[in-house]
């Protein structure tokens, strides 16, 4: 198995979770062996989610591992010890230091070690010499049992726990839904004995929290705007076309997402919000030119009067959407690219938006007002 990511990506993901997947489902426990059952079972049931992909097991227990049994009545009848054999082992396989020689102003130790191509070779730990005291040496076999097995490489702790660890990254939907959906199908079609429970993790928690988060801030936010702009416009019919204003962008945004694959993150999410200002300030600017018009310059509602404030505040609507897209046109340009996958959604979402927005706030928001709009009358 191997895994590719960006640094930003990768930096996230571990910093959230400690592994680089934005799915983390951690499994605590005390028996190994259950451990394993469980995280193989919930693996399997992972796969079958939409959208899953790159599952893994992070601590499997596929290391093969020699096994040496020693056979304590044949280590009698040869008058030997336990110590003594496995002094050889760790002799032939991890080292002894025997002498040391002095070169220079060093001292070198001399190591007993078995060459590199012996070691390697399983099959000749059974012909491994050991000493015997009352004759010549013996095979490692002839005193011992061994067997090669599947073992653990490692073996993970939490909070004073055995855990595992399964991983799973997201591809073609939405990090948030796909968590949701693994979390139903593990909390209804698994069951866990009595001390073992699962604890769901990673970038994707993360995510839907941030989420639920930023919509509480962003409406929050939104009726402060509403409030601020009633005190600007003095009436509620003029609040309720400004706001007509929103689904122009929406639909813009809805289509720029829809062209980068469908998926809504937190950066969407920012680029919607900084979206709807935008659009509402042209909104406002429209609206307030108008009531400028009848109020101040004296002049007639009628159509005369919706072409001239439309033509008087073009140039400054298209300036503030052509800055704004400028400045966002080069995060938008490979934007799957490493080191983008904030900015670069937020960036097209603010620039498919503004064209929307910007054309439909220039050529229909004057219709509804002149159709709905009651500028001059008696406040």
């Amino acid at each position: 198995t191997f895994e590719a990511n960006t640094f930003l990506t990768e930096r996230i993901d571990e910093t959230i979770s400690g592994y680089t997947a934005p799915v983390v489902v951690n499994l605590f426990g005390s028996d190994l062996d259950l451990l394993d059952a469980k995280a193989q079972e919930l693996a399997a049931l992972t796969r079958n989610v939409p959208g899953a992909g790159n599952v893994r097991v992070r601590a499997s227990h596929g290391t093969p591992v020699l096994e040496i049994r020693l056979d304590a009545r044949r280590l009698a009848r040869l008058g030997l010890r336990t110590a003594a054999v496995l002094q050889a082992v760790q002799s032939a396989y991890g080292g002894l230091v025997v002498n040391e020689v002095e070169l220079g102003s060093r001292r070198v130790p001399v190591m007993v070690l078995l060459d590199p191509a012996t070691r390697a070779d399983a099959r000749a730990l059974r012909l491994l010499p050991v000493a015997t005291i009352k004759g010549s040496p013996i095979r490692l076999a002839d005193v011992a049992d061994i067997d090669q097995r599947d073992g653990r490489y490692n073996i993970l702790h939490r909070n004073a726990q055995r855990l595992q660890v399964v991983t799973a990254e997201v591809s073609g939907r939405d990090p948030g839904s796909f968590l949701a959906d693994l979390r139903k199908r593990v909390l209804d079609g698994m069951q866990f004995p009595e001390g073992m429970h699962p604890e769901f993790a990673g970038a994707a928690v993360e995510h839907t929290a941030a989420r639920r988060e930023l919509t509480a801030d962003a409406l929050v936010a939104g009726c402060g705007v509403l409030m601020l702009i009633y005190i600007a416009v003095h009436r509620l019919r003029y609040l309720i076309l400004i706001m007509l204003n929103l689904p122009f962008s929406l639909a813009g945004g809805v289509v720029a997402v829809m062209l980068g694959g469908g998926l809504v993150s937190v950066g969407s999410i920012v680029g919607f919000v900084t979206l709807f200002g935008i659009t509402v300030r042209n909104s406002i600017m429209l609206v307030s030119h108008y009531d400028h018009l009848v109020r101040v310059e004296g002049c007639r509602w009628e159509l005369a009067t919706v072409l001239r404030g439309a033509r008087e505040r073009l140039p400054a609507i298209l300036m503030t959407a052509l800055v704004t897209a400028l400045a966002m046109l080069p995060l938008t340009i490979d934007s799957d690219n490493p080191g983008r996958e904030i900015m670069g959604p937020m960036a097209a979402i603010i620039i498919g938006g503004l064209l929307s927005s910007t054309l439909l706030n220039l050529l229909v928001m004057p219709a509804l007002l002149f159709r709905y709009g009651r500028f001059g009358a008696a406040r």
